[in-house]
């Protein structure tokens, strides 16, 4: 009888203290008990990709596990990459259903990128639980507000479910000019914001950046045990061609070469952790993009290319770091013999603007274009700072 209470003392003892030592953060889909309430019997959307997971289940099953009736899930808003996260780089995404509920998916990268007001027909509330990588590129913030948007317009509560941010622990990169706003820009921003998608929409409603200034009937389900120091590493891949956590943390760097002739490795199995190019150098690296899955017609495909291999960028000490790397950009700019052709037209896009370009092409070192980052920075630092919902 001894042992058995002893047994049961030290069960007791050692599940307690797990619980209270436990600090790995945890999402706003996983508190449930946080948004039940605010759901009970109302017709839900869900705006979900293969991201939106509470532990292993689908969000859209942990729903109806937690007795939402499936009947009131009217359909699901699926973003960029599409609702299971497969679809390749602006590959536009077709209306459906979900294999496994039958509920009906709209296309949020299709024929349109804003919900319709027949998309919300009878719709209450829309749960928002998408994974963002915290960079002005990524789409999954611009699906955001135009979400945000529509339910302003058609009087339907928006819920954002909250998930740590991967690259929440910088701020870094020019403020993107509105005259350049794009979907891969919509805000003035910086390229690295340090927000979540909880806090980037509350500045979203806060700054007046819906159309008219209207603002959306917004809640956020807040994670618990983060912070903005936190280095949260990422339970699933966010996009096809965002692998790993190397590649997460070099995304921000790399992804301006998307606006060049420079091939990021889409098409490889290790997208955003190398750079190349069939003109750079040949210093022992080289790589040949493929059509493969999630990467369908890659820049540079078939063809041989030389450039730098980063998938060692953690154990290197490359990554993390609270700065965005341009000598990685401005050496392959140095190392490209056709100056004139390195840059094609949708750097402007991704660099919200000709600036950038300007100055790479002038010679100006990382530190002097960094200097000129520094007063928006600063002034983006203080609006932050009104929206910040973790230290």
């Amino acid at each position: 009888m001894m042992v058995n209470l002893y047994h049961i003392f030290l069960l007791f003892f050692l599940t307690y203290t797990c619980q209270r030592t436990d600090m790995t953060p945890v999402t706003g889909a996983a508190r449930y008990d946080q948004y039940a309430g605010l759901i009970k019997n109302k017709s839900v959307a869900i705006a979900a990709n293969h991201t939106s997971i509470v532990g292993d289940i689908h969000l859209l099953d942990y729903l109806i596990i937690n007795g939402v009736d499936k009947r009131r899930i009217l359909k699901v808003f699926a973003p960029e990459h599409g609702f299971r996260g497969t679809a390749s780089d602006g590959e536009l995404i077709e209306n459906g259903r979900d294999a496994k509920t039958n509920i009906p998916v709209v296309s949020l990268y299709g024929k349109h990128k804003k919900p319709l007001a027949e998309d919300l027909k009878g719709v209450d509330v829309v749960l928002f639980d998408i994974q963002d990588v915290g960079v002005r590129f990524y789409t999954y913030i611009s699906t955001l507000h135009y979400i945000m948007e529509a339910c302003a317009e058609n009087n339907v509560k928006c819920i954002i479910l909250d998930r740590p941010n991967p690259n929440g622990f910088y701020i870094d990169g020019n403020i993107l000019d509105t005259a350049f706003s794009s979907f891969v820009g919509m805000h003035p921003v910086p390229v690295v914001h340090g927000m979540t998608v909880g806090e980037y929409g509350m500045m979203i409603n806060g700054e007046g950046w819906l159309a008219g200034g209207i603002k959306c009937d917004l809640t956020v389900i807040k994670c618990l045990n983060y912070n903005h120091n936190v280095l949260y590493e990422l339970p699933v891949r966010p996009s096809p061609n965002l692998p790993n956590q190397t590649s997460v943390y070099l995304y921000p760097s790399l992804c301006f070469f998307e606006g060049t002739n420079i091939s990021v490795g889409r098409g490889t199995e290790f997208p955003f952790q190398v750079y190349g190019s069939p003109l750079l150098p040949d210093a022992g690296f080289s790589f040949t993009p493929k059509s493969v899955p999630g990467a369908v017609n890659p820049p540079l495909l078939g063809i041989k290319c030389y450039g730098k291999d980063l998938r060692n960028a953690i154990t290197d000490k490359l990554v993390p770091k609270p700065a965005i790397n341009l000598e990685l950009l401005l050496d392959a700019y140095r190392n490209y013999p056709q100056k004139d052709k390195f840059f094609i037209s949708y750097f402007d896009v991704l660099a919200a603007g000709p600036t950038l370009r300007e100055q790479i092409r002038k010679g100006m070192s990382s530190d002097e274009i960094r200097a000129t980052w520094q007063p928006g920075l600063d002034k983006f630092r203080k609006i932050r700072e009104k929206y910040l919902l973790y230290d």
